[in-house]
């Protein structure tokens, strides 16, 4: 004898402080917003460097690499198997990015309350790219205003 149960779909999961994450999409929200991160980079447990720079794109595909160089990182979520969402025990958010023996560890630069310097938590290369965008943003719009005429 068999039971018809219409089954119900599972809840989308739910992660609050620690966990694993698989979804690459999932993966990518969460790295988007961290801005200035300190990474360690280790592979079999062993350091190969580490640094701290800005999180520049987050993005998916499958032919493009991870690069992190000269203070800026570009993360690939298909670089990694999955993230894994930690607490240190002064209860700072880490994550860790697996993939096989490789780790790549984000940790989070904040700003401290007393820091009101705006520019000296940023490096020339970053206002300049900055600038660059706004820049060519106005010089966007000044285009298609004049389009108009």
């Amino acid at each position: 004898m068999s039971h018809d149960h219409t089954s119900q779909p599972l809840p989308a999961p739910c992660i609050i402080d620690f966990g694993v994450i698989i979804n690459r999409d999932d993966i990518r929200r969460l790295l988007n917003d961290l801005g200035r991160v300190h990474y360690i980079h280790t592979m079999d447990e062993q350091i190969q460097s580490e640094g701290a720079g800005w999180i520049v794109e987050v993005f998916s595909d499958p032919q493009q690499a991870t690069i992190v160089a000269n203070h800026s990182l570009y993360l690939n979520v298909q670089s990694f198997d999955y993230l894994q969402l930690h607490r240190s025990p002064t209860q700072e958010t880490y994550f860790d990015l697996m993939q096989d023996h490789r780790c790549l560890r984000l940790i989070p630069i904040t700003h401290s309350p007393q820091s009101t310097d705006f520019n000296s938590n940023l490096d020339a290369a970053t206002i300049e790219a900055m600038v660059t965008q706004v820049l060519a943003a106005k010089w966007d719009v000044h285009l298609d205003n004049n389009e108009d005429y």
